[in-house]
């Protein structure tokens, strides 16, 4: 008996919270926000995210566009700072006849110079239609064009480090198609943590829906080939101002702020590049 009035005094006591001067609410209100919120998140991504067992199904397989079988390549060229324009003069004189040329099943989506970001830098993205075996046919003909070889030792002394990835695209993204200009490309790059590609792919499918009214979204890919778990989404803009209003707008769209607050923890690391196409382009 003396027990349990012992716990009922207890019990009474732990009720008694003091009141707390106004906005003093906050450190615990924030407390248990903060407590509850690792349940919530489990019992939203519960709903939203599919799971996969890695050991039956490839990223690759359930992102990717299955009507086609395209490859992509992304180049990025750092070039001596006194050799751009030399070099810009260069690509627009042979790689046009590599688009061109019908007996090569690659085609160029888009050439640009890096305007805001990494400076003096050239990129290009090249489809394979046909995946692997039209990259390996392509390989092995240029290897054989005696001009190509020429072109690639003018331009091997013109440039301080390159490299390259094989993209996919996803299924949910837009079709990289010619387009006119002026305009101003954004290459986003994300580095995801590994094992989190098909989480951002399912909200990704959802999020691009929300990035279409003004035509800004121009393709959206992942990496197979070089540094893995990057993923790429390529914007074009009228102009910088275009850009930042669209971008904002975004946030007026309910949806929106949820699959940005979702997708944040997945990345390790990323970065933007503003580029201008060249006179080349396909994508103006």
């Amino acid at each position: 008996m003396a027990a349990r009035v012992l716990l009922r005094r207890s019990l009474a006591g732990a009720s008694a919270v003091p009141r707390l001067p106004p906005g003093g609410g906050l450190a615990l209100r924030g407390l248990v926000s903060s407590a509850s919120r690792p349940r919530e998140d489990s019992w939203l991504k519960s709903l939203f995210v599919r799971k996969v067992d890695p050991r039956k199904d490839a990223h690759s397989n359930l992102l990717a566009k299955r009507e086609t079988s395209s490859l992509y390549k992304l180049q990025i060229h750092n070039v001596k700072p006194e050799c751009l324009e030399a070099y810009n003069k260069l690509c627009q004189e042979v790689l046009p006849k590599i688009h061109e040329e019908k007996h090569y099943p690659c085609a160029l989506v888009g050439t640009w110079n890096t305007w805001y970001g990494e400076q003096d830098q050239a990129v290009h993205l090249w489809r394979y239609e046909g995946g692997y075996p039209a990259l390996n046919e392509v390989m092995s003909k240029l290897r054989q064009n005696k001009e190509f070889t020429e072109f690639r030792k003018e331009r091997g002394n013109m440039l301080l480090s390159r490299k390259n990835q094989l993209l996919l695209e996803f299924s949910f993204w837009n079709e990289p198609v010619p387009r006119e200009g002026p305009n101003i490309y954004e290459l986003r790059s994300y580095q995801l943590r590994p094992g989190t590609m098909i989480e951002w792919g399912n909200y990704w499918a959802r999020a691009i829906r929300f990035r279409q009214d003004n035509n800004e979204a121009v393709g959206g890919f992942f990496s197979q080939i070089g540094q893995l778990y990057m993923v790429h989404h390529l914007w074009a803009y009228k102009d910088l101002q275009t850009r930042e209003d669209i971008r904002n707008a975004a946030w007026h769209k309910p949806g929106w702020d949820e699959l940005v607050y979702y997708t944040v923890p997945l990345i390790q690391e990323m970065e933007s590049r503003i580029m201008i196409p060249l006179k080349i382009s396909p994508l103006q």
